[in-house]
């Protein structure tokens, strides 16, 4: 990979509101190689750099912020922001293009 450093684990699981997210690169774990979810949980990668926000499993969501510097497949430069129990999914414009709110 690119890192020069070893990365300590291959996820990191996130408590918002009453979901999991399990926020992974996405090259070890993706839609095809899942780490241990329960239904309703979320994965999170970027690996791709192409955007997603697509339901899955039992209640699962899988989300791909995309990319701020180099996006995919002609979408736009986009991020995910975690804010206490909110997700929001954004472009560099402001555009919100989902949201899932407090108590998700």
């Amino acid at each position: 990979m690119v890192l020069d450093f070893p990365i300590l684990a291959d996820y990191a699981v996130l408590t918002v509101g009453k979901r999991l997210i399990y926020a992974t690169h996405g090259h070890h774990y993706h839609l095809g190689v899942l780490p241990p979810m329960q239904a309703g949980d979320i994965l999170l990668h970027g690996h791709t750099h192409v955007p997603a926000w697509q339901p899955f499993g039992k209640d699962n969501i899988y989300l791909n912020p995309g990319s701020v510097a180099i996006p995919k497949e002609g979408s736009k430069h986009s991020y995910m922001l975690v804010d206490n129990m909110d997700i929001s999914w954004k472009d560099l414009d402001g555009t919100v293009y989902h949201t899932i709110r407090s108590g998700i």
